[in-house]
């Protein structure tokens, strides 16, 4: 296993975090889209919409690859009448898979939400990820199995 570290992302990641992050799209079967990526995460950066957090293998300053990241959107709970996150985005590169950077990411996510003020972390996941799953709920994440999730698309047109 090789030995990483958690932090914040900056700008100077904006590159390799764009292309985890299409791979990740990929992984939810979206098409694809490099570009895409590119734009959509720098401007979250820009903007400082999201806080994003990265796995850098300890040869990283070298290769300049990341081992994966997480991306948390701010946002309220009404029912407790306090700030959460959504951890909408986890994903680790292949080849960094089994070493532990998913791990160290959600518990890096916590403890962020937790220093700054924040009551608690949602995500969803896709009900075929078992391996995700497994993680979180050892690391003593509650499935909820009470409350159904909707979406509607926006017409843009």
């Amino acid at each position: 296993m090789t030995s990483l570290s958690v932090r914040l992302a900056t700008l100077d990641d904006l590159a390799a975090i764009a292309a985890l992050f299409d791979a990740y799209r990929q992984f939810y079967e979206q098409p694809a889209d490099a570009a895409l990526a590119l734009d959509f995460i720098g401007c979250r950066m820009r903007n400082h919409e999201s806080v994003i957090l990265v796995a850098e293998p300890e040869d990283a300053p070298r290769t300049g690859a990341l081992a994966g990241f997480c991306q948390l959107y701010p946002g309220f709970c009404s029912v407790i009448a306090q700030p959460i996150y959504t951890l909408y985005d986890l994903y680790v590169a292949p080849a960094s898979r089994k070493g532990g950077a998913g791990r160290a990411l959600m518990q890096a996510a916590y403890a962020h939400a937790k220093q700054h003020g924040f009551a608690r972390l949602d995500l969803t996941t896709a009900r075929t990820n078992h391996t995700a799953q497994a993680l979180y709920e050892s690391l003593g994440w509650m499935r909820d199995d009470v409350f159904l999730a909707y979406n509607k698309a926006v017409s843009t047109a």
